[in-house]
């Protein structure tokens, strides 16, 4: 595939992720949530989940923010999913390293979906932190779950 194609297929990914986000509402019967900001751009997202029987059963996010920050908290709902909490622990580990230009095996890219779109971050590091900001609160949520 070409390099125009693929800059097309990232910005339609992301762009329908942004304006069509997955799971963005408030999620009543959440066992945690976790609210961060990004001061140096004014990004802010809450992340809710919803944990039963050792796995996340519900994820959800609100906030307002760039379209990185949108796309990547619709993009880590869908991957966290169904997770057994360390392995949803794990996969927020794992995209940290792709934002930061890192490789990550077949396996975690399998996992991360569309999200694996945004390793390409790492060539733009004023971004990194808008693409991982809703992963952390994630994963601060999920150690909260953690048993």
């Amino acid at each position: 595939m070409s390099l125009n194609k693929l800059n097309q297929l990232y910005l339609a990914v992301v762009m329908d992720h942004a304006d069509h986000p997955h799971h963005k509402h408030e999620l009543g019967d959440a066992t945690q949530s976790v609210e961060l900001h990004n001061v140096s751009c004014g990004d802010y997202i809450r992340v809710f989940i919803k944990t039963k029987a050792n796995r996340v059963a519900k994820i959800s996010f609100t906030g307002n923010g760039c379209t990185i920050s949108q796309a990547s908290a619709s993009m880590m709902t869908d991957a966290l999913t169904n997770l057994e909490i360390s392995e949803a622990i794990k996969s927020c580990d794992a995209f940290f390293q792709l934002a930061m230009g890192n490789s990550i095996s077949n396996e975690a890219k399998k996992v991360l979906g569309d999200a694996e779109i945004l390793g390409s971050l790492a060539e733009f590091p004023a971004r990194i932190k808008c693409a991982t900001l809703a992963w952390h609160a994630a994963k601060e949520a999920l150690k909260g779950e953690a048993k």
